[in-house]
């Protein structure tokens, strides 16, 4: 079906409510699905062309004007979407009934989809409307400024009817309509003026202004679909039992939460408006609120998109007490009943969390990471202390409580583990402080609950194997961070990571233990990723150069060891870190100790013996072969297919001939130290 859009914006300028009504529902339900609009008919024109140049080697000159009549069709379609933008968000200002205003957001919401019909959105005008009807407080600069209603409308019928009486001239530019980098900039000339100002200005009221922006736009990739929304699938058919100003907060908030997505003019605007504010005082009452609604979950999801994309938006809702309505909204949607200060009920007999609240919680721990992630290196103050420590209490929850399915519960412990190494190291010690239970967990006493399901978590995202950077990397930096701080917790993990050793006839990084795959990262491609790897490893050995070539092989923890200057063990000039390590030893168990002179050091295991490969050979062939292998060497590193290395002083790995310099310097200032004495004498 076709939906008349002009005639959508003639019923509106008509003034004809129940005709834009039943035409906006029409429009509504053609466009419900779409995320790009024309891409299946410019899909369809390409592999039209592609066929036709296989056929006939050559583009026939006769499919030009066809070909410039599609395209003129679907700038024709492009400019209709952005009219019935503009004049929708003009409408909605006027002040319409409920039932008509759902309808209207609804069909923005459809619209913002598409990054070339952003223009009139994200003008500081309709970002004001959009917020108003979203109940987030908004003071518009000149409320009264603009044209009246009726001229406005129109001058978008005008211009739409002078755009059909003289099409645009295209020439050669038909080769490059189907171009994505041409893509949004159907007004190239307006994107050269100076950006802003309000939308009712001359020419083409809302429109031409807007286009302004244009080149801030960044196209709109259609992705997985949002888990909540693919899991609620008649959400739209049961917003009939929902109050009818909650459906348009709801709309609302969704059309900003695409505009803000996909124009960093928009965020820009959003930031110089102060929307951040009214943002705020919404989290805060929906948070005080007994039984949160659903447009909670959107006010959620627009603060995630400002924090993350404006910095300067995350730090001023961390001074504006961010955290702690943060971490209220926290609590209830977790439903948390306190025990002691830091210590929240944990009851084994509890449902799972729900699908919604899950949702909810997983919005805010992504905001909270947004405002908190600086200050994990700073000292905090007593009273910032004192909310973290809060914070890292109901976190616990998070860690310990089941969701509906599997897969949600991952995604909690996974948000909530990137929050955790975001905090200050030293408020996570409320992990550790809850009193044992009969089938707690525990080493020397501490409760070690949340170690253990934070050591499953890692596991299971070692074994997953895709997108391994960004799912393994902050659960490894948060470990070893606690390993350092915690001997408990050091000694809980080690057994669980580093068993004794007891079989060493295969290599370290074999096998599908948890031990096996880290050390297998240890010499994985990404750098950030091998480091994170082996410093764990390293910690759990308490940094001691030995022990860790002895779990990991000299060959997986070389570059470790390089990078830290350890190559050539532990020197005065070098120490194995600055935590102070307890004095337990470890020692070897009976099994290695009966192997443990046959281990190569290199590979970590017992090698088979191989055959003397100069066996039988006379000392004159030794020595020519010897100078064979010296011409060969030195062939390659004049070449410099080769560059011969050594280890200097400080155990970091420099050229030899850097060493053999060094090596001369200290001769002659020894030599001249001899000399001097014997000159004194």
């Amino acid at each position: 079906m076709v939906v008349d859009v002009e005639g959508i914006i003639r019923s509106i300028g008509r003034g004809d409510v129940s005709g834009v009504q039943s035409r906006l529902q029409e429009f509504n339900a053609e466009y419900a699905r779409c995320f790009f609009f024309d891409a299946e008919e410019r899909d369809r024109r390409k592999q039209r062309k592609l066929e036709e140049f296989r056929k006939n080697k050559v583009r026939e000159s006769t499919d030009s004007n066809s070909d410039c009549d599609e395209s003129d069709q679907e700038d024709r379609g492009l400019l209709l979407r952005q009219s019935l933008a503009a004049v929708l968000v003009r409408f909605i200002r006027t002040g319409i009934p409920c039932h008509l205003l759902q309808v209207a957001l609804r069909s923005l919401r459809i619209l913002s989809r598409d990054k070339r019909v952003l223009g009139p959105l994200v003008t500081d005008d309709a970002l004001l409307t959009l917020a108003e009807a979203a109940g987030l407080s908004a003071t518009r600069p000149n409320d009264d400024a603009g044209e009246p209603d009726s001229d406005f409308y129109d001058n978008v019928i005008s211009s739409l009817a002078r755009e059909v009486a003289t099409p645009p001239c295209r020439g050669d530019a038909d080769d490059n309509a189907d171009d994505p980098s041409r893509e949004g900039s159907a007004f190239e000339d307006d994107a050269d003026r100076d950006l802003g100002g309000d939308s009712d200005g001359v020419g083409w009221p809302g429109v031409n202004e807007a286009h302004r922006g244009s080149i801030h736009h960044k196209e709109l990739e259609q992705g997985r679909r949002d888990r909540r929304e693919s899991k609620m699938e008649g959400e739209d058919e049961e917003e009939d039992s929902v109050p009818g100003e909650e459906v348009q907060r709801k709309e609302a908030l969704k059309v900003l939460c695409n505009v803000v997505y996909n124009s960093t003019w928009a965020q820009e605007r959003f930031s110089a408006l102060r929307l951040i504010c009214g943002l705020r005082e919404r989290l805060s009452s929906s948070a005080a609120s007994s039984a949160p609604s659903s447009v909670h979950f959107y006010q959620l999801r627009l603060t995630f998109l400002v924090t993350a994309l404006r910095p300067e938006l995350s730090a001023q809702l961390q001074q504006d007490g961010g955290v702690s309505i943060l971490s209220a909204a926290l609590e209830g949607c977790l439903e948390v009943r306190w025990k002691e200060q830091y210590e929240c009920v944990l009851d084994p007999a509890a449902p799972p969390i729900s699908l919604e609240a899950s949702q909810r919680i997983v919005e805010i721990l992504k905001i909270l990471f947004n405002i908190t992630h600086r200050s994990h290196r700073q000292a905090p103050t007593e009273v910032d202390a004192a909310l973290y420590r809060h914070l890292v209490a109901i976190l616990r929850l998070c860690l310990m409580r089941k969701c509906v399915t599997p897969e949600d519960t991952d995604e909690l412990q996974g948000h909530t583990v990137n929050l955790l190494s975001a905090l200050p190291l030293q408020c996570l010690d409320v992990l550790l402080t809850v009193p044992l239970e009969p089938d707690s967990e525990q080493c020397r006493g501490v409760n070690m609950d949340c170690v253990q399901i934070l050591l499953l978590f890692m596991e299971r995202r070692l074994e997953s194997g895709d997108k391994i950077k960004e799912k393994v990397t902050p659960i490894l930096n948060l470990l070893t961070e606690s390993c350092r701080a915690h001997k408990e917790t050091r000694h809980f993990i080690r057994t669980y990571v580093l068993p004794p050793l007891r079989d060493v006839s295969q290599r370290p990084e074999e096998g599908c233990t948890v031990k096996g795959r880290l050390i297998r990262l240890m010499t994985h491609l990404d750098t950030d990723l091998k480091h994170c790897a082996a410093d764990l490893i390293f910690v759990l050995c308490k940094e001691n150069v030995r022990r860790f070539v002895k779990y990991t092989g000299y060959g997986n923890a070389a570059g470790l060891l390089a990078t830290r200057g350890l190559l050539a063990g532990p020197t005065s000039r070098t120490s194995c870190g600055e935590t102070p390590y307890s004095s337990d030893s470890d020692s070897d168990t009976e099994e290695y100790r009966r192997v443990k002179d046959r281990v190569n050091p290199v590979t970590g295991r017992v090698e088979a013996e191989l055959p003397d490969p100069m066996e039988g050979m006379t000392e004159e062939e030794k020595e020519e072969e010897a100078k064979r292998l010296i011409k060969i060497f030195n062939k390659l590193s004049r070449d410099n297919i080769i560059r011969p290395m050594g280890v200097d002083a400080d155990g970091k790995l420099v050229p030899m001939a850097g060493l053999r310099d060094e090596s001369l310097t200290e001769e002659s200032a020894s030599d001249s130290d001899t000399a001097e004495v014997e000159e004194n004498q």
